[in-house]
């Protein structure tokens, strides 16, 4: 099984998001992880957003990269500028990749506006992890 760790700067919404897309899709291929480099807790909105699609992440924990010290990854992938500019080396044959998406938090409008751009990132994240995974596991 391949292990994957999804890094932001908060771990707060789209690793979130991703952690729980992946695991849910590719559940018995995949085991995929979150982290972030400065973590802010989990975001709700993302929580509800995930709850539409009917994963739950609404128990994951919103941690900090040094808990994943010293484990081996087939895959870091950075999903935020930032988090792709201070993310650690990760040695051992890991492949480290940058695929970005809009941060949903950064948002503005009204709450259906708002939401609407959470729906998005996640249907976002869904399509292009699932894309590039489904390629990855036919090599």
């Amino acid at each position: 099984m391949k292990r994957v760790l999804f890094l932001c700067t908060g771990n707060s919404c789209r690793s979130q998001m991703a952690d729980g897309i992946i695991n849910q899709d590719f559940a018995g291929q995949i085991e995929a992880f979150s982290a972030g480099t400065a973590p802010h807790g989990l975001n709700l909105k993302a929580v509800q957003v995930m709850a539409e699609i009917d994963i739950d992440i609404s128990l994951n924990s919103s941690d900090h990269i040094s808990k994943y010290e010293g484990q081996a990854f087939d895959y870091v992938i950075t999903l935020c500028g930032d988090a792709n500019e201070k993310c650690p080396v990760f040695f051992g044959g890991t492949e480290r990749i940058h695929i970005g998406f809009d941060d949903p938090p950064r948002a503005t409008g009204t709450d259906d506006e708002i939401r609407n751009v959470y729906r998005r990132v996640r249907d976002e994240i869904r399509q292009q992890l699932g894309d590039f995974f489904r390629r990855e596991l036919k090599r």
